[in-house]
């Protein structure tokens, strides 16, 4: 089944400006809500980030400070970041940094509060699944200040010649129970600065932060970038990251964002960081290969991204377009844009279209009554209906998802478009059911993930089973773009069927294990261990239409590597996923299950990662012998840090490995937005801009009146 039409993505295209919401809340200290307990203060927060060669590491260093008269203990709350592996916690004693080891989970909450009740220095990192990761430090003594850092991995891709970062602060609001018995303290008092030094061994033409537009962007080099946002505590000309413009000369800032002292903080960490960067134009298809080895005697690791070159060509004729709409409750105070979204998409419909609505909150409703022409007659009065309609109550997502596959005509191509957080707390809430449903089901669905702490492993396994794709949306994020990008995929052929084999090396454990589908733009990525260096042969094979295509090269992975360490965690944690997403597919097998946790926890520990099943601890340094907990994670990241320095003195270079025996052809480039075939895609969005903006005003305006 392909994708035909461009028109019929202007309706999805609309309506994903609309599931940006007002942020409920966001990163920072938490205090049980009423609690008599003094408030403790977050002084300093600063984050450095180095993306280079398809991955980007993130080092957070904060200062909390205790104001009051009594200890205290603290604890920071901040939204998962995608496929984020957290490898490194320091918490500094006595003022000397203590590097945190990975203990199962259990265990280490049971350390952690026997240190916090004989009054001793403890840390801990928690995952709360797919939601935050969780920081406890005990104790912050009175009128004191504590020092904790930490290190997160996380690939970092191209799409459609474009890279993207997110440094998530806005909190999802999926957890409503956790939100409800929590209050947060998101203010940085006195200093905060963001600092991303962007690396690439291809040029890149531009970088973008669209909502942070005061950062200072500074080329270093056709290759090397730098961004750099600071911001102090003072009355005037700071950094306030709830607006998106600096505060003009002489004009004073909102009441609220004033503290106790009079005094403008330096930032509130309740707006994500987007950064975008785009590759120049007309860069041929390539293989990038990096690897770490450290010897002889132990195996490689390396990942190979493979960009394509565009020869995937533009679909023509009509088709019919399912809408599942999410209404339930967080779609308050925005459901009159929805509205207007729908409007403008359903207008750009080709008259072979056919379309259909589907809403659930407590319940699904086929709001359209099956499928419709996309005429004018018919839309008008069901718009008129939708306005009628009143948002609220729970989510019900799998009856949303049932509603959506009925009355399917077998002789049509069809596209299914989720827009949801995919917290299903109604209903059906099984992984293993949704997996089911959709694997069954003739159609592709293509799911926009809204906001931080959304249940991704749930949504992106369901378009994975249906060979579809996904895409995460924050409200930071540049909306037009990512408009462009999906429209890209949703309307040329994509290479189905994919394979990928690697001959050669003693190659083992590569991840992902099964690859499916590859869409317009999209990269591929794989991460595996090798045991014996040298040359080996990748073929890359799929079908476009009924076209078989195939794709060779020769690269090399060398006899030994060390400037990526890193590499290790990413494939372990890569590994963990996908093991993680066989547990949700087998369902309820206890047996397969706990063997399956059982290989986490191993690997976790292995390679030192935080999980839903390990979590990272820091005790003095005479604890840890105490308790025989061996000090490998700290020789881990004193190799990765002394990694990281090197690279940095070294000059940029590509990482191309198929220089010598191109994988694709030299005359297709690299599929970009404003490549072939993708036009008229500027024209329709420009009928989109008077939406989009009314979208983002509307959603400042929701902010500060909440």
């Amino acid at each position: 089944m392909n994708i035909k039409t461009l028109s019929g993505t202007l309706a999805l295209s609309t309506l994903l400006t609309l599931a940006a919401a007002p942020p409920a809340n966001a990163a920072g200290l938490l205090k049980p809500v009423n609690s008599t307990i003094p408030e403790l203060s977050i002084r300093e927060h600063h984050v450095n980030v180095v993306v280079e060669h398809s991955y980007a590491v993130t080092t957070v260093e904060q200062v909390f400070h205790n104001p009051s008269t009594q200890a205290l203990e603290a604890i920071y709350s901040f939204p998962v970041p995608e496929h984020a592996a957290v490898g490194e916690f320091t918490y500094w004693i006595n003022g000397q940094p203590v590097t945190g080891e990975v203990v199962k989970k259990q265990q280490a909450r049971q350390i952690y509060e026997q240190e916090k009740q004989a009054g001793r220095e403890a840390a801990l990192v928690e995952k709360d699944s797919y939601k935050t990761f969780d920081i406890s430090v005990t104790p912050v003594q009175p009128n004191s200040d504590v020092r904790i850092k930490l290190v997160y991995i996380q690939p970092a891709h191209l799409d459609s010649g474009v890279g993207r970062y997110v440094y998530p602060l806005e909190d999802g609001g999926v957890d409503v129970q956790k939100n409800a018995f929590w209050s947060r303290n998101e203010v940085v008092d006195e200093k905060f600065s963001f600092d991303m030094r962007l690396a690439s061994g291809y040029s890149i033409d531009s970088v973008r932060l669209p909502q942070h537009t005061q950062a200072a962007i500074q080329q270093v080099s056709p290759d090397q970038w730098q961004i750099n946002m600071a911001s102090q505590a003072g009355a005037l000309s700071q950094v306030v990251l709830t607006d998106d413009q600096p505060a003009l000369s002489g004009q004073q800032p909102p009441t609220e964002q004033i503290n106790n002292a009079g005094i403008v903080p330096a930032a509130s960490l309740d707006k994500d960081i987007v950064v975008y960067w785009r590759h120049s134009q007309n860069l041929p298809g390539s293989v990038d290969l990096i690897s770490y080895r450290e010897s002889e005697a132990t195996p490689g690791t390396f990942m190979m991204t493979v960009t394509p070159g565009d020869d995937l060509g533009a679909l023509q004729g009509g088709r019919d377009w399912v809408f599942v709409l999410d209404v339930s409750g967080s779609m308050q105070g925005k459901y009159t844009t929805l509205v207007e979204g729908v409007r403008q998409g359903l207008a750009k419909l080709r008259p072979d279209d056919r379309f259909k609505v589907v809403l659930f909150n407590n319940s699904a409703t086929d709001f359209s009554h099956g499928f419709q022409p996309a005429t004018v007659e018919v839309i008008t009065p069901l718009l008129n209906q939708l306005v009628q309609y009143q948002p609220g109550n729970g989510t019900d997502l799998y009856s949303g998802l049932t509603q959506g596959l009925k009355g399917l005509d077998a002789d049509r191509s069809t596209a299914m478009i989720l827009v949801t957080d995919g917290v299903a707390n109604l209903g059906v809430t099984e992984k293993k059911r949704f997996l089911d449903l959709m694997e069954k089901a003739d159609i592709r669905l293509f799911t926009f993930v809204m906001g931080n702490s959304a249940n991704r492993p749930l949504l992106n396994s369901m378009t994975e089973v249906s060979n579809g794709f996904a895409i995460s949306v924050s409200n930071a994020d540049d909306i037009v773009g990512q408009l462009m990008q999906a429209t890209s995929k949703m309307t040329h052929q994509a290479l189905r069927q994919v394979e990928l084999k690697i001959d050669g090396g003693r190659v083992t454990d590569l991840t992902p294990e099964q690859i499916n589908t590859l869409y317009r733009g999209e990269q591929l990525t794989i991460l595996g261990r090798y045991h014996k260096p040298g040359p080996v042969q990748v073929t890359l094979t799929g079908k476009a239409g009924e076209q078989i295509r195939s794709y060779h090269t020769e690269v090399n992975l060398p006899q030994q590597s060390l400037l990526h360490p890193e590499l290790e965690r990413i494939w372990a944690f890569a590994s963990i996923e996908n093991m993680q997403a066989k547990m949700d597919y087998l369902g309820a097998d206890e047996s397969s299950n706990a063997d399956i946790k059982q290989a986490i926890t191993d690997l976790a520990i292995q390679y030192d990662l935080v999980t839903d099943y390990t979590s990272m601890l820091v005790v003095r340094e005479e604890v840890f012998k105490q308790l025989n907990i061996e000090r490998n994670n700290q020789l881990r990241t004193e190799k990765e840090n002394s990694a990281r320095q090197q690279r940095l003195q070294q000059p940029n270079s590509s990482q191309r490995a198929d220089s010598q025996k191109p994988m694709f052809n030299p005359s297709q480039h690299r599929a970009t937005l404003g490549g072939s075939g993708s036009g008229a895609v500027g024209h329709w969005i420009l009928l989109l801009i008077g939406v989009l903006l009314m979208v983002q005003y509307s959603n400042r305006h929701n902010r500060k009146k909440s």
